[in-house]
């Protein structure tokens, strides 16, 4: 087996790893910012979408700069992988569809605009 085939698998948990630690680390700011503040539930929202965008659009970026050709395509990759581990986390916490089919859809969407802009931008 080719070794550049072994090694795409690992980049993209690798960059899964690096998105959710942006998402973490970003989280845990508007939870301050919430704290300090006190945002209401729109704003907070709207941050959570924000948010996804920007560790979404990392981790497209990140993909994209590996990869070098179908950028935008590895790009939506990386969307579509932390909407799945988004929403198989989401399941586990037996909250997979708490606010509807069309909030699933709509973050669905989020998470790949934001990876394949990255990965078009990389």
């Amino acid at each position: 087996m080719n070794q550049a085939a072994v090694n795409k698998p690992f980049f993209l948990l690798k960059t899964l790893f690096i998105t959710y630690l942006l998402t973490g680390i970003l989280l845990l700011t508007l939870a301050f910012i919430l704290y300090k503040l006190r945002l209401s539930n729109t704003q907070v929202q709207t941050g959570v979408y924000l948010i996804y965008i920007l560790s979404c659009f990392l981790g497209g970026f990140l993909a994209g700069k590996k990869m070098k050709s179908r950028r935008f395509l590895w790009g939506m990759l990386m969307g579509g992988l932390y909407f799945v581990v988004l929403f198989l986390v989401s399941s586990l916490a037996g909250r997979p569809l708490e606010s509807g089919f069309s909030y699933l859809l709509l973050v669905l969407g989020i998470c790949l605009a934001g990876g394949t802009s990255g990965g078009m931008l990389s």
